[in-house]
């Protein structure tokens, strides 16, 4: 019983994380990341935040409070997909942490940071979210015809 207890909530709770952190510059000075998380099949939609420490830029939880300087600067939204979006208007020069936070009802919370430097941003395009999101399928493709022996000549 313990056994298929432990085995049930195990796999409950490695449902609800957060899988992968994507960003990208929309134009000079403004980020777009994405948070892609798992959510077990008929939950609740979950709250979404982006943190900075205890600074917090914006959430869909209605109960939390935005941090004062990100009120005009930062915004949260889920879309379809199980993908939390923050829109951030004029990104520091430097290095910057962001964290995304998913509150599940009822589960808990699970949390992915990523670390982005303004000068190395890749402006948002098919083509980076397929370099941030898929490198392994590209560098797969890539590699496809010496993989496969093809000779060009």
């Amino acid at each position: 019983m313990f056994f298929l207890a432990t085995i049930f909530l195990f796999g409950f709770a490695s449902a609800q994380k957060v899988i992968q952190l994507n960003y990208c510059s929309i134009d000079e000075h403004h980020l777009r990341m994405d948070c892609k998380y798992a959510l077990p099949a008929e939950s609740p939609e979950p709250f979404c935040k982006y943190t900075n420490g205890e600074r917090l830029f914006d959430t869909t939880d209605p109960d939390e409070e935005q941090h004062a300087p990100f009120k005009k600067r930062a915004r949260v939204r889920i879309f379809p997909g199980n993908i939390c979006r923050l829109l951030f208007k004029n990104l520091p020069n430097g290095k910057s942490n962001f964290t995304c936070n998913i509150k599940f009802a009822d589960s808990g919370t699970a949390s992915k940071t990523s670390v982005v430097e303004k000068k190395l941003l890749l402006p948002c395009s098919a083509w980076s979210v397929l370099l941030q999101s898929c490198s392994g399928l590209l560098l797969t493709l890539m590699t496809l015809p010496m993989l496969l022996e093809i000779h060009w000549l």
